[in-house]
């Protein structure tokens, strides 16, 4: 039982760093090759899984021996345009100028079910509001609507609006994210002196801290400092990430 225990956590093991390694992609992100090495790494994790007398070199080698392949078929994409159609096609345009082209959806055999399910998905009842909607290689519809449809802009109105870029985390419940405090070309003197005045003594009592780009400190205390307070801790022009 013990062998049968260990030979099950190293094949994970393997098989947990052959999919991280074949990068962040979500099962319905894959493209059609990646998709099948996934299977494949998953029926040869299996086997020597389930026998006991099969060695874990006969799965662990031929997963090796997909990831491998997994490398060389990305950077034969990457490399090559005409590659990249051979092993992941190319997008189609379901949705032309708010018309659908039927031929092109036989092609990719994608009925109009399959159509208005992924529209209703992504907010649109009415497949009129449509202008343009382009069927991914990873399968996903990317859904554009028609130009009087979609949503009003600051640039429309011609108003101006600030940098808006991702928040800087400064404390994570209680810890200092001293790489983050860098980037933002700050300190933790400058950390401790903008909690002090809303009560925070020590670290411990923050539950989170972040820094947005418009420099508002956002900071979420634990405990019996439970309370969240919003101030503005730099000028926006002293934002430099």
């Amino acid at each position: 039982m013990l062998t049968v225990f260990i030979r099950t956590v190293v094949l994970y093991a393997v098989s947990v760093v052959a999919v991280r390694l074949m990068g962040k992609r979500q099962i319905g992100q894959l493209q059609p090759y990646e998709f099948v090495l996934a299977l494949m790494i998953a029926e040869l994790a299996a086997a020597p899984m389930e026998g006991v007398g099969t060695p874990l070199l006969y799965g662990i080698v031929p997963i090796l021996g997909l990831l491998f392949l997994h490398g060389l078929e990305t950077l034969l994409s990457v490399k090559s345009v005409r590659m990249r159609r051979i092993l992941s096609g190319g997008p189609s345009v379901i949705i032309r100028r708010g018309v659908i082209q039927y031929d092109e959806m036989k092609r990719m055999c994608y009925t109009a079910s399959d159509l208005l399910e992924e529209l209703r998905g992504q907010g649109y009842l009415n497949i009129a509001d449509v202008g343009t909607a382009i069927l991914e290689t990873s399968g996903k519809l990317s859904v554009f609507p028609h130009g009087n449809k979609r949503p009003l802009t600051p640039e429309d109105m011609k108003v101006g609006v600030s940098y808006d870029g991702i928040p800087m985390t400064l404390v994570v419940d209680g810890k200092v994210q001293k790489e983050h405090l860098k980037k933002c070309g700050l300190n933790e003197q400058w950390l401790i002196k903008q909690l002090q005045p809303i009560g925070y003594q020590e670290m411990s009592q923050v539950l989170l801290a972040s820094l947005d780009t418009q420099g508002k400190l956002f900071v979420q205390g634990k405990g019996e400092k439970e309370n969240m307070h919003l101030i503005q801790a730099l000028d926006e022009k002293q934002v430099v990430w």
